[in-house]
């Protein structure tokens, strides 16, 4: 397993995420909207609860065909681990993550930018009105969708896959497909209400403990950056107030778990986040600027690596102590 997670995150890292024709996720998105677009005008919730049933299904059946086949003994080690790994890596993004954040960063920092296309970029980003949002709410919700991202796309699949042994890849797709159901129907407006009910419920649950460690794990992060700064301006994050800003306003969002992580990237930046009419975060912290974004997204990597270590540490203790008996 630890090679299998080891090669996972290379891929992740070099390469990137796969063609859309071979991504399982792409999948999963296909048929959530083939779903979606058959969906009844009643009944929703029972067929939401369908719709979740069918999806995450259909990634715990590919899951079990991937270990099924690769396990066979007719099957080179090396090409288990790869074709593991391939798979494995589909459930989460380290570089996808950061990517869109440092292009909307490029163009608020380019003397001519035009901030209505960065507000058009940005509908596809975060979840809320982006008409009329100022420079500084832009760089708020970049902030903020950089670090809930690392429980709901790094933090969490990871976890499930490590802590779930054999069946670990199984784990991964089950919180994949929720995950993706979530993002695609769990909202509250009137199409979605009820039919990503169920999804939503069930992203909340499964992130629930790992949003909760999210906050020490980007605390450690953070004192890692200081102690070993790519650039001197990657210098100064505060790991204390990782902890103590997430403890005391992660309710400011509505949501059960994004508050952890977006609290946390608050106080150890000591920004100011905003998503107008819904929440304020760190109130008394400085106005975000674009460099916030580039010392989120390094604190964020960080962050996933020292978690990529933790987990593969936990692996070979466990490996030795079986080993051993």
């Amino acid at each position: 397993m630890i090679r299998v997670l080891l090669t996972a995150v290379a891929m992740d890292l070099l390469i990137g995420e796969p063609p859309a024709a071979v991504h399982p996720v792409v999948w999963f998105g296909k048929i959530i909207a083939f779903l979606k677009r058959h969906a009844p005008a009643s009944h929703r919730k029972a067929y939401g609860i369908f719709m979740s049933l069918l999806t995450v299904g259909s990634g715990i059946a590919l899951a079990l065909a991937v270990l099924i086949l690769t396990n066979a003994d007719v099957v080179p080690a090396v090409a288990r681990i790869l074709v593991q790994a391939y798979f494995l890596k589909a459930t989460f993004a380290v570089r996808c993550m950061v990517t869109p954040a440092h292009e909307i960063c490029s163009i608020l920092d380019d003397k001519a930018g035009d901030i209505e296309k960065v507000r058009s970029e940005m509908k596809t980003y975060v979840s809320r009105d982006t008409s009329k949002l100022s420079r500084s709410q832009i760089i708020s919700g970049v902030i903020e969708s950089v670090s809930e991202n690392y429980v709901d796309s790094i933090l969490s699949p990871i976890l499930f896959y490590v802590v779930f042994g054999p069946f670990g890849l199984v784990a991964a797709y089950i919180f994949k497909g929720f995950s993706t159901l979530d993002s695609m129907i769990g909202y509250l407006n009137d199409e979605c209400r009820e039919l990503g009910w169920f999804a939503a419920k069930s992203d909340d649950v499964l992130n629930w403990i790992p949003a909760r460690l999210s906050h020490y794990l980007i605390a450690c992060g953070a004192a890692i950056s200081n102690a070993f700064p790519v650039r001197k301006e990657y210098r100064g994050f505060a790991p204390g107030k990782a902890v103590s800003c997430a403890q005391a306003e992660h309710r400011a969002s509505p949501s059960p778990n994004s508050g952890w992580p977006m609290a946390a990237a608050a106080g150890t930046l000591d920004v100011r986040l905003e998503k107008p009419g819904v929440y304020v975060i760190n109130d008394s912290g400085k106005t975000p600027e674009t460099t916030d974004i580039m010392r989120v997204s390094v604190l964020i990597v960080l962050t996933s690596l020292l978690t990529v270590f933790i987990c593969a540490l936990f692996l070979g203790i466990l490996n030795i102590i079986l080993g051993q008996r």
